[in-house]
């Protein structure tokens, strides 16, 4: 019997549960992984808004990371929200060090609630120590934007052209993801080597969307980790997630934009035990 694949989580956390090393442990259990944790940042914060954010230093964030591999084998590695340039730094010489693989850089910079959860420095930062070494980046379009200073898209078109100047900032991979646009379909764009792939699922009516980007980024480091290429791994998780959205309706979690529904396929498997 073949062991689980082991994933790294490098995120802050969200003590409700939706967003951040909560989501990204729960994706990773969902999809069959064995998921770790790195924590960046303690929020406080509910599906309302963030009211308090704490960073530890930067010495102490790679230490965690540090502690990891020292002693697991780490398949994938998942990294959410960075609080400072000196945390974005640290992880990104840690990683080196570790020689850490299949890396997906998810550039939380603004939380669902509009609230913001990047300092003064940190695109920079991210821009200098982690593009080169993510093997793909996950930003949405208002993380696109202040990546590219490029203008907020309209079309699947603008999409691609946004991807397309991560890849002069130093990306190896980039899927801008266009959930912030409007129409009956979702669509994100891959861009790798020159080549755009859309991905497009149908749009799902709800106000659960807390983490849904750290969902999808953790979901697609599931997939690289098991061994999925990029492409089939971002069509596979964007299933997920859109999956995720539809079953938030089993879900009464807060006042505001509430959760995706993780678990959903575990619960899909009691389902057929019982059946």
């Amino acid at each position: 019997m073949s062991s689980l694949p082991n994933i790294l989580s490098i995120a802050g956390s969200d003590p409700s549960g939706g967003a951040g090393i909560q989501a990204d442990l729960k994706t990773f259990a969902a999809l069959g992984c064995y998921g770790m944790a790195a924590i960046t940042a303690l929020t406080a914060q509910n599906t309302q808004g963030v009211t308090g954010v704490h960073i530890p230093p930067a010495e102490f964030v790679a230490q965690q990371i540090d502690a990891i591999f020292a002693d697991i084998s780490v398949s994938a590695v998942k990294i959410g929200m960075l609080g400072s340039p000196d945390v974005v730094e640290a992880v990104a010489q840690a990683l080196k060090r570790h020689g850490a693989k299949n890396i997906v850089l998810d550039p939380v910079l603004v939380a669902t609630s509009g609230d913001s959860l990047g300092a003064p420095g940190v695109v920079e930062a991210m821009q200098a120590h982690l593009l080169p070494l993510a093997r793909v980046v996950t930003p949405n379009i208002p993380e696109a934007m202040r990546f590219t200073g490029l203008a907020e898209p309209h079309s699947v078109q603008d999409l691609a052209q946004l991807a397309g100047h991560f890849l002069e900032l130093g990306a190896q991979a980039v899927l801008v993801k266009g959930g912030h646009m409007q129409g009956d379909k979702a669509c994100d764009v891959l861009f790798e080597a020159d080549q755009a792939e859309v991905f497009s699922q149908p749009r799902v009516e709800t106000r659960n969307t807390h983490g849904t980007g750290c969902t999808l980024s953790s979901a697609i480091a599931a997939q690289l980790a098991k061994g999925l290429d990029l492409p089939k791994a971002v069509e596979t998780a964007k299933a997920y997630l859109t999956q995720a959205l539809r079953d938030s309706v089993r879900l009464d979690v807060g006042h505001g934009h509430g959760p995706v529904h993780h678990l959903w396929t575990l619960t899909e498997m009691k389902s057929g035990l019982r059946s």
